[in-house]
């Protein structure tokens, strides 16, 4: 009777973690887009809280932006090479670790050296997808990946609210201890619902490759972050842009020619995926777009005729349809992508991205209606998001998918910077005079909409440009027992 318990148990538990393995991810990815949005409501107080210029403290979001660019791909390439749940773990301790500094300093300096640390939960998304891949039978796979890319959205609307409210009736540390258990519990949840994948990617890890597209992109998401506050024309914004081209023109030829590369080059040369990661980055800026201009149009005083004076806590809540919204149609995204394809799913929401900036176009002064059109805007976005990554995994080898996604991750956090960049030039050009202080004018605003709306159709574009999927699909065609790891556990078992 012992011997029967005894095997019997962890086939139980087995499917306990099985069953839990996507909602443990879906957490984690929900995790980071709220560790990226909880700063954004201190940020005019920091100042004052730290002793700070205005244009230090500015420093906390963009060291954050900084050490997710360069360590998304870096991640995805070692979770390919040394295992996705072991990288996927050390990605959300680091970004605990950096929570838990910020919950214990006031210094300005240490706060921001603790957001770069925890950049490197920009990874999580990437890392989870492939774990997907490798864990999930082809027919779940779909969904659970829609999903998963559905949490970034989801989690920033949730970030603002919550943070919001702890600063408005709790002390500020109080926010970053509140994130440091939640970080806590989802490396916990990690290491105990989440199997460590055996596909892997043999070879040694490309430290060169690494050096050299760090310092490309923080020469280049620098220049484009900083451009507005410095000058574009300044020498210090001219230097680091052609510094950026002059070091990643080398990177590339250095890609080119060793064997075992960072980013693989020839296959983002292919149009699948190459196409897939131009989307990715047009995405990227119409969607951060409808975020960062929503925020600063509620909260615009009345005075202008068009603000509504809106406090952060209310704003947030105005952004919180657009998350619930984004979560509940990642499971239609993945039934379109299954009977059409992924790329007219993305084509399809870059288009619904257009119509909702046509919607707040027409109308922006009625908070109804401005919560209308973003959260048209945020169902486009659940498209495309759901769509890219299913593109990806069916363009690259399996031992490839989580640094082909980190790239892919990548170019749409350099879309989202240089929507911030432009979205900044726009309002700062449109600016009118209300109360002795300059403000954005309502057209200020409508071109940055028609910026970001014309943004979208050109990732529609990109989207009917790549190459229609083969007739059997990675995440579509039927799988010999051995194909995946789960299939080849279950063949050992059958042998034992």
């Amino acid at each position: 009777m012992d011997q029967t318990a005894a095997i019997s148990k962890p086939p139980c538990v087995s499917t306990l973690r099985d069953r839990l393995t996507v909602p443990v991810l879906a957490f984690g990815g929900i995790l980071m887009a709220v560790m990226q949005t909880v700063v954004v409501p201190l940020l005019p107080d920091l100042p004052r809280l730290t002793g700070a210029s205005a244009g230090t403290v500015s420093w906390m979001v963009t060291a954050t932006l900084l050490s997710g660019a360069v360590l998304t791909p870096v991640l995805g390439q070692a979770g390919d090479m040394y295992g996705k749940r072991r990288v996927l773990m050390s990605a959300l301790g680091l970004m605990t670790l950096g929570s838990v500094v910020c919950a214990l300093t006031s210094d300005i300096g240490v706060l921001i050296a603790a957001r770069t640390l925890s950049g490197a939960a920009a990874a999580v998304v990437p890392l989870s997808i492939s774990i997907l891949r490798d864990e999930l039978p082809p027919e779940r796979r779909g969904s659970a990946v829609a999903l998963m890319s559905a949490t970034v959205g989801t989690g920033a609307a949730l970030g603002l609210p919550l943070a919001a409210v702890i600063v408005q009736y709790a002390n500020w540390h109080t926010m970053f201890w509140v994130t440091s258990a939640l970080g806590v519990a989802g490396v916990t949840l990690v290491w105990w619902a989440v199997r460590e994948s055996p596909v892997r990617q043999p070879g040694r890890f490309d430290v060169s490759g690494t050096l050299g597209l760090a310092v490309g992109l923080v020469c280049l998401l620098l220049g484009v972050s900083q451009g507005g506050q410095w000058g574009w024309g300044s020498a210090r914004v001219v230097g680091l842009f052609a510094g950026a081209l002059v070091v990643l023109a080398l990177w590339c030829r250095q890609q080119l020619r060793t064997k075992e590369p960072l980013v693989d080059l020839r296959l983002v040369a292919e149009p699948r995926v190459g196409l897939s990661h131009v989307a990715a980055l047009l995405a990227g800026f119409a969607f951060y777009a409808n975020t960062l201009v929503t925020a600063q149009l509620v909260q615009a005083p009345t005075a202008t005729g068009y603000g509504l004076g809106l406090s952060i806590v209310a704003t947030g809540l105005c952004l919180l349809p657009s998350g619930v919204v984004m979560l509940l149609l990642s499971p239609v995204s993945a039934r379109i992508s299954a009977a059409r394809g992924p790329r007219v799913t993305l084509a399809l929401g870059a288009a619904v991205i257009a119509a909702g900036y046509a919607v707040r176009i027409a109308d922006s002064r009625d908070l109804w209606m401005i919560i209308t059109g973003a959260t048209i805007v945020a169902t486009g976005t659940t498209l495309a998001y759901s769509a890219l990554p299913t593109l990806i995994l069916r363009a690259v080898p399996a031992e490839q998918t989580a640094s082909a996604n980190g790239v892919n991750v990548l170019m749409r956090t350099i879309g989202q910077a240089g929507s911030s960049a432009a979205v900044a030039a726009v309002l700062v050009h449109h600016t009118g005079w209300v109360g002795g202080a300059p403000v954005p004018t309502l057209h200020g605003y409508q071109v940055a909409f028609a910026t970001a709306g014309v943004v979208a159709l050109g990732a529609a574009a990109a989207a009917l440009c790549i190459p229609g999927d083969p007739a059997q699909a990675v995440t579509e065609r039927p799988e010999r027992t051995g194909d995946s790891p789960r299939g080849a556990r279950d063949e050992a078992m059958e042998g034992a």
